[in-house]
C-alpha cells in the first residue's frame, strides 16, 4: 500500500522517491521468498502497474477474484460488485453490436486492406476513458472517432503516398466533398465517409443539445495534420535533436488530446467552451498522457517499426542525443514517463478543472500505459485475448 501511494509523488518529492525506490528492492525480494498465493499476485500486479494507473474496469474485474478469497469479505458488496460488473458487460455487448453494423457498412464502402481491423480492441480502448453505463452515446461516439484516427494512422505511415498525403490532408482541411476530385479512388471513398460519419455525429450532438458540437471536426481534421507532419519528418529522413524537441509533435499524434477534448464533448453541460478550449492548448495532464502513450508505444514498437521506412521514434532520437544504445534509451525515456505521470497528479492536486474532467484525462493515461505495457498490445492484439474475454464475454 505504501509503495502504491507513493505513485501520487510530484516533482522534486525526494522521500516519496526514495520510498518507491526501497520498497520495490524489497517487494521483488519477497516474491522470491515463500508468500501466500493470493500475497503474490498483489505484490506482482503493484510492481508492474500501481493501483492509481490502472484501469478501472479492468482492475474491477481481477479484484472481485481477489475479494471473493478473503476471509473477511463482505457478500452483499461482492453480489453487488458482480452485478455491476455483468451489467456493464451487457451494455458494452450492445454498443459493440451497434459499432460492429456500422464499420461492416463502412468498410463495404471503402477500400481498408492497408488498416488495422480491431473494432473492438477500439471500444474496449474507449471505455477505458469513460466506462460508467450512462455514458454508452459517448464510447460509441469515441470509438468511431478512433476508429478514423487508427485509419489515418496506417493510412499516413504505411501505404498513401507523399503526394497523396499533401492532396489528402488538403481535401480534409477543406472539408468539401467537392474537393475530392484530385484524389485517387479509394481515397475519394475514405475522406466521404469519415466525411459523413463526422457531420452525423455532429448532428446528433446537437439533437442532445450539446454546446460543443461544432469541434468534433476540428478534432478530426487536426488529427490528419498531425499525421501528416510526421510524414513530412520521414521524408526529410529527419531526427530530432532532443526528445523534446520530438514529442512537440509527435505528442500532438498520439490522438490523446483528441479522445480526452470528445470525452468532455461528451459530458454535455458538465464541461463548459473554456474547459474545452482548455484542453486544445494541451495542459499539463493532458500532455503528461500523450507522454506516456507516445513515449510507451515507441518502446514496444520501435525495432518492428524501423524494419520499413518510418518517422523516427522518441528511442532513435534518445540514443542520439546522449549516445546511448536502445535498452539505455530506453531507461532514460521511462523516466520521462515517471515525470509525466508527476505532471498528471500535480494538475489533479491544483484542480484547476472540475474533477470529472481532470479524471477523463487520466483515464486516457491509463489506457494509454495498459496498451504499451509489454508491447504494442494494439498491433499485436492476441494480447488482450483473456482481458477482451472477461470484459465482453465472461460473466462473473
Amino acid at each position: 500500500m505504501l509503495y502504491d501511494a507513493a505513485h501520487l509523488r510530484t516533482h522534486g518529492e525526494d522521500i516519496l522517491d526514495n520510498i518507491i525506490t526501497f520498497n520495490k528492492s524489497r517487494l521483488q525480494s519477497l516474491l522470491l521468498g515463500n508468500l501466500e498465493p493470493q500475497l503474490q499476485e498483489e505484490v506482482q500486479c503493484s510492481l508492474e502497474t500501481p493501483r492509481f494507473r490502472r484501469v478501472k474496469r479492468v482492475e474491477a474485474r481481477r479484484y472481485i477474484s481477489v475479494y471473493e478469497k478473503k476471509a473477511t469479505r463482505d457478500g452483499t458488496i461482492l453480489e453487488f460488485a458482480k452485478l455491476d460488473y455483468n451489467i456493464l458487460q451487457a451494455i458494452y455487448c450492445d454498443e459493440l453490436k451497434e459499432l460492429t453494423v456500422w464499420w461492416k457498412d463502412f468498410q463495404s464502402q471503402t477500400y481498408l486492406s492497408f488498416a488495422r481491423d480491431r473494432m473492438v480492441e477500439l471500444h474496449f480502448w474507449m471505455l477505458g476513458v469513460v466506462y460508467e453505463p450512462y455514458y454508452s452515446y459517448s464510447r460509441i461516439m469515441m470509438t468511431k472517432f478512433i476508429v478514423f484516427a487508427s485509419l489515418l494512422d496506417d493510412l499516413y505511415d504505411n501505404y498513401s503516398t507523399t503526394m497523396e498525403s499533401n492532396t489528402f490532408t488538403m481535401a480534409m482541411q477543406r472539408w468539401d466533398e467537392q474537393t475530392t476530385e484530385q484524389l485517387p479512388a479509394y481515397l475519394k471513398a475514405l475522406f466521404i465517409n469519415i466525411l459523413n460519419t463526422t457531420n452525423k455525429i455532429e448532428e446528433e450532438l446537437k439533437l442532445m443539445k450539446n454546446k460543443h458540437a461544432d469541434l468534433i471536426k476540428r478534432l478530426v481534421i487536426d488529427t490528419a495534420k498531425f499525421y501528416h507532419a510526421e510524414v513530412e519528418w520521414r521524408d526529410e529522413h529527419y531526427i530530432p535533436t532532443s526528445v523534446e524537441e520530438h514529442l512537440q509533435i509527435s505528442t500532438h499524434s498520439s490522438v490523446c488530446m483528441q479522445i480526452t477534448n470528445l470525452a468532455l464533448i461528451s459530458l454535455g453541460d458538465v464541461t463548459t467552451r473554456e474547459d474545452v478550449n482548455w484542453a486544445l492548448t494541451f495542459p499539463k495532464i493532458i500532455r503528461g498522457a500523450c507522454i506516456v502513450g507516445r513515449v510507451g508505444n515507441d518502446i514496444v514498437s520501435h525495432e518492428r517499426e524501423q524494419t520499413s521506412e518510418h518517422v523516427t521514434s522518441t528511442v532513435q532520437t534518445c540514443m542520439k542525443e546522449y549516445g546511448v544504445t536502445v535498452e539505455e534509451a530506453n531507461e532514460k525515456l521511462r523516466i520521462i514517463i515517471e515525470e509525466a505521470w508527476m505532471d498528471i497528479v500535480e494538475d489533479c492536486l491544483e484542480q484547476k478543472r472540475p474533477m470529472v474532467l481532470l479524471e477523463t484525462a487520466i483515464n486516457v493515461a491509463r489506457t494509454m500505459d495498459f496498451m504499451y505495457k509489454r508491447e504494442d498490445a494494439y498491433t499485436l492484439s492476441f494480447s488482450l485475448k483473456d482481458v477482451i474475454t472477461s470484459m465482453y464475454v465472461n460473466s462473473v
